[in-house]
Order: structure tokens, then C-alpha cells, then sequence
């Protein structure tokens, strides 16, 4: 099956500044996939093309099949679109926004509303104006749900939202796009949460893609390793996989991008003979870190 969405070199600018450069990814039918990184990275812009409020400068995406500049009311009534900055009528009730809602989309599920209200607990005669900003974002959730879209595509979902709503918002969009067999499209910089929910991620740094691939090949071949020697020493060189090297008095700390277990494990005790050695798993978080540090470190060894 052809990605639901897929992105070839696509770069934005914004006059003279490049917001988003030759940044190249898909989404595979019926998976998660998180655009990652800080603020500034360049994740809601790449959004903002893909869902035409912005037409790229460069390079094409193509969403559901369709030029990201087509996308058009047709396109519109298959895919869920719920952002941060998403402008709600606050004047209206729940009900009052659903009702608003339903005729335009023709695969509207009265039943799966119904249930989706339930799911989270949101009242629905109280204005959206009254309403806290995590039930607001709920409310934006269930009208871009009801109606089974086959993408959704969420642009910083939890930000600014207190750890139940993350965690209530985490769990059902896990289980409706588990259920349904949704292709789902989330940027974040919250990278705790985002762990929770992808089979594939790609991290965007200044407006570039520092790497691009599933979750568990990525947690699989990061290590924190930890050398402490006997006593202080010559260290041995760095290999091209390691990253952020350190040294502290006996110990050597590293990050081993290239980390494939027992045969890993071998070789760094190799390197360091007579060294205790520790290698442990790392988060999302960590590893991004790592690799942006990394990154940044050697454009600043870049001459300019």
C-alpha cells in the first residue's frame, strides 16, 4: 500500500529564512508517526504545507494521494486536524460545535461521538469559553474523530497540558487508532508522551531531519555506555558511532549510536580491557538530546 502521506525534499521559506530544508519522510497506512523535536524545529510549518495553509517553496508532499497544494474540501472530509493554535468558536456549547460539525463530513458516526464524549467525560451544554484549555483541546479531538477520518493528523497535541489530560488524551488516541486502523500524524516536543504512542518517529532540528525510522529500532541501537577503569589513564580513541564522549577522572561516558548487543558488548571491552563496563537503554528524550548536542557540536566545528 502506498504511504498516506509522503514527503520528498520538501523545503519552506519564509522570505529569506528556510523554516523547514529538503526534509523527506512517510507515514505507512495504519501506523503512528511523530515529527519530533524543540520549538523552532520546524514541525508545524512542515504541518502547515502538508494540510495547504502554506505552499512549499520546494519538493512535494503528497497526502491520501493528493499534491498537499490540491488538498481542498474533498480531501478535508477524510482527514482530522487538531493543533494547538486551532481556533474554536467559544461562544458555542459542545453540542452546539458538534451539531455545527456533522453536515460536513458525510461518514459522521453519531454513535462514535456519542461514545467519545464519554470517553472524555466532557459536558456538553457548557460553553467551549468556559471550559479548560485540556477539555478544549478534547473537544477539538472528538470533532475530528466522529467522522473516521482515515488521517489524523495532530500538531502539538499536549502542550501546555497538565499529566491526567496528557494521559487520557495518550490513551485514546492509542485506542481509537488501534481499533480503527487510523494512519495518525503527531508533532510534539513532549517526547515522554510521544514515546507512548509511535511505531516511527523522525526528529527535525532546524528545520532539518537528524534521522528518520521505527521506534524500536531506534531504542534498540542507542546505549548510555559507562567505562570506568582502574585507574586514570590514555583513553582510547572514539569510533564513529560514539557520540558525546566525556571523560571524568577513570570514567569515559558515551552514547554507541550502532548498538547490536552481545557483539557490541564484546567490541567496547575490547577497546577498554580491564574496565568495568555498563550499558543501558535509553529514552526518546535521551537519545534526542544526545543527537542534537551532537549535531549542533559539529556545526560549530563547521567553518563558515
Amino acid at each position: 500500500m502506498d504511504p498516506v502521506v509522503n514527503v520528498t525534499n520538501l523545503t519552506c521559506r519564509y522570505q529569506q529564512v528556510e523554516a523547514v530544508t529538503d526534509v523527506t519522510f512517510a507515514v505507512e497506512p495504519g501506523t503512528v508517526f511523530a515529527l519530533v523535536g524543540p520549538n523552532g524545529a520546524g514541525k508545524t510549518t512542515t504541518i502547515r504545507a502538508l494540510m495547504n495553509i502554506i505552499r512549499p517553496s520546494a519538493g512535494q508532499a503528497r497526502v491520501l494521494g493528493v499534491d498537499s497544494r490540491q488538498i481542498g474540501p474533498r480531501e478535508l472530509e477524510t482527514i482530522g486536524y487538531v493543533s494547538e493554535n486551532q481556533q474554536i468558536p467559544l461562544w458555542m456549547t459542545l453540542a452546539e460545535l458538534l451539531a455545527y460539525c456533522r453536515p460536513f463530513y458525510p461518514t459522521w458516526d453519531d454513535a462514535l461521538c456519542r461514545k467519545l464524549i464519554d470517553d472524555f467525560r466532557l459536558p456538553l451544554n457548557v460553553r467551549i469559553g468556559r471550559m479548560s484549555r485540556g477539555m478544549r483541546v478534547k473537544a477539538a479531538l472528538i470533532s475530528s474523530l466522529a467522522y473516521r477520518p482515515r488521517l489524523l493528523v495532530l500538531d502539538e497535541p499536549f502542550s501546555g497540558l497538565d499529566p491526567v489530560v496528557r494521559d487520557d488524551l495518550v490513551h485514546g488516541i492509542l485506542e481509537r487508532a488501534g481499533e480503527e486502523q487510523w494512519s495518525v500524524l503527531i508533532s510534539s516536543h513532549d517526547l515522554e508522551e510521544v514515546e507512548r504512542l509511535v511505531d516511527t518517529v523522525a526528529f527535525l532540528d532546524g528545520g532539518r531531519v537528524v534521522l528518520s525510522e521505527p521506534m524500536t529500532a531506534l531504542l534498540d541501537r542507542f546505549r548510555q555506555v559507562e567505562v570506568t577503569f582502574p585507574e586514570a589513564g590514555a583513553v582510547p580513541s572514539a569510533e564513529a558511532s560514539w557520540i558525546g564522549v566525556t571523560t571524568a577522572g577513570r570514567v569515559v561516558r558515551f552514547v554507541d549510536s550502532a548498538y547490536v548487543g552481545a557483539a557490541s558488548d564484546e567490541r567496547i571491552a575490547a577497546k577498554f580491557p580491564d574496565a568495568r563496563i555498563d550499558a543501558q537503554p535509553m529514552s526518546l528524550r535521551q537519545i534526542f538530546l544526545a543527537l542534537v548536542r551532537h549535531r549542533r557540536g559539529q556545526l560549530q566545528e563547521t567553518p563558515q
